[in-house]
Formats: C-alpha cells, sequence, structure tokens
C-alpha cells in the first residue's frame, strides 16, 4: 500500500530508540525527511541517519526551549513541516507509593510526559498550519485510562496528555490538522526491559527474576506477549498518511488485548 509520504517532512521526538527509532525507521523507508529528536545520537540512530534522509537533533525535550529549538531545525534543515510524532517519554515504578513521589518526581515526569508534546507542538503548529493539510500522532499509553499505583505520576501525565490532543483535534480539525493518539501496553523496549526498566526494578524491590516480572505483565495480555516497537511504528506512520484522512480525535490502544473495558 502506498502511503503518500514521499517527500513529506516529519519531526519525531524521543528518536533515539525504542518506538521512536522505530518511527523515525518506517517513516524514512517511506521517504520521509525525519528530524530526530533525542538528548543524544545512539549507533543505531546515526546508521540511519548515515543511510536516509534523517536528521538527529540534539535537545533535551524536558527543557522549556528545547521543544522549539527541535522544531526550528526541522524546518531550517528541510524547509517546512508536514507530520509531528510525540513520542518522548519516560516511566520510574514508585514502589514507595503515592507518598514517596516529591515535587520534583512529579515536575520531571510530567515535563517529559506531557509539557515536553505541549511545546513540541506550540512550536510546530504554525508551520503544519502552512501546509494546509498535516498530521499530528501521539503516543501516550494505556495508563492514561488503566490508572496504576506503581505509576501513579505517570498514568496522571499520560491522561493530560491524551485529554489535550483529543481537546486540540476540535480545534485544528477544521483547519486540515488531524490530530490522534496512540495508546500501547507494555513494548519490549528498555523503558520495560532494560537493566533500569520497570521489569529490573519491581524485580529488584521484590527479590525476584526481572524475566519473571516482565512474563507475568505480558501474560495479562490476550496474545500472552509484549507489543513490537515496530508494530507501534506502522500504526503511526498509517495514522500519519492521508490514507487516514478522515480519522482525527482518536485514541488507537495497541496491548494485545490487556485491557478488557470498551
Amino acid at each position: 500500500m502506498d502511503l503518500h509520504l514521499s517527500g513529506k517532512v516529519a519531526v519525531v521526538t524521543g528518536a533515539s530508540k525504542g518506538i521512536g527509532l522505530a518511527i523515525t525507521q518506517a517513516l524514512a523507508s517511506e521517504g520521509v525527511s525525519v528530524a530526530a529528536g533525542a538528548r543524544r545520537a545512539t549507533g543505531e540512530l546515526s546508521e540511519l541517519a548515515a543511510a536516509s534522509k534523517v536528521h538527529p537533533v540534539a535537545v533535551d525535550l524536558s527543557t522549556p526551549d528545547g521543544p522549539a529549538r527541535l522544531v526550528d531545525e526541522a524546518v531550517s534543515t528541510f524547509g517546512g513541516l508536514d507530520i509531528l510524532v510525540n513520542n518522548a517519554g519516560a516511566v520510574r515504578p514508585r514502589l514507595g507509593g503515592f507518598a514517596s513521589i516529591t515535587e520534583e518526581d512529579w515536575a520531571t515526569t510530567m515535563a517529559i510526559n506531557f509539557f515536553a508534546a505541549v511545546r513540541t507542538t506550540r512550536a510546530a503548529l504554525p508551520h503544519l498550519l502552512r501546509r494546509g493539510a498535516a498530521t499530528i500522532v501521539t503516543v501516550s499509553s494505556v495508563n492514561a485510562f488503566l490508572p496504576d499505583p506503581l505509576v501513579l505520576d505517570y498514568c496522571a501525565a499520560k491522561a493530560a496528555l491524551t485529554n489535550f490532543f483529543k481537546s486540540l483535534s476540535k480545534e485544528v480539525g477544521p483547519r486540515g490538522i488531524r490530530v490522534n493518539t496512540v495508546s500501547p501496553g507494555p513494548v519490549s523496549t528498555a523503558l520495560w526491559l532494560g537493566d533500569e526498566g520497570v521489569a529490573a526494578t519491581v524485580a529488584r524491590a521484590s527479590g525476584g527474576e526481572a524475566d519473571t516480572v516482565a512474563k507475568q505483565a505480558a501474560s495479562g495480555s490476550v496474545t500472552g506477549r509484549f507489543t513490537r516497537p515496530q508494530e507501534v511504528a506502522d500504526l503511526v506512520v498509517l495514522l500519519a498518511s492521508d490514507r487516514a484522512g478522515n480519522v482525527t480525535g482518536s485514541d488507537f490502544v495497541i496491548d494485545g488485548g490487556l485491557v478488557t473495558t470498551l
């Protein structure tokens, strides 16, 4: 299927690894020029940049001015902007419960999981509007509507994120900008499976094994496994294309059947 994306320009945040890297790869394979924002370029991102129209941008998106610098560099490098993918995010299990979450913790969680996307969107929107038809796709989480005290602050940030973009879709839809979110369950990335990921953190606290924690989390899905980063990327790229031309204001769950409610 031709997604009609060749020649488009995209910004992807959190692009150096995991879901963000998979999205960057998928867009580049469709002929999209991508400004790939991340704190630092990994070897995989650098290799991708050498082989395609991917321009890594070293930026801290949790700072007030970082998102605007990323968008400015994207536009100056590629001459405009058609697609914004807000993917940057981070989670830290709160094993001590609500009382253990400090003011600094709250500020950090909201900065990367909510305000980074708000600020990047604010910087990108004038450029997207100039195109007349453009798209914003944001990676949220099932935790936006599946509360979990283990990641209480993350849940709150993702709920705000999904609500914000649903609201924004109503404002900018009449002006040709489609806005959607994607809500993955557990994904096989370092966020869950890395040495400092959720599984390892929970295992250390309980005296168990990270593999056991991961398998237990995967067993909650009907499919019995984590979602793969490329599967999230494929959904994001479809939503970014005009093949989803009348889809806006929607949230798409990709969780292997984890969420059982309608």
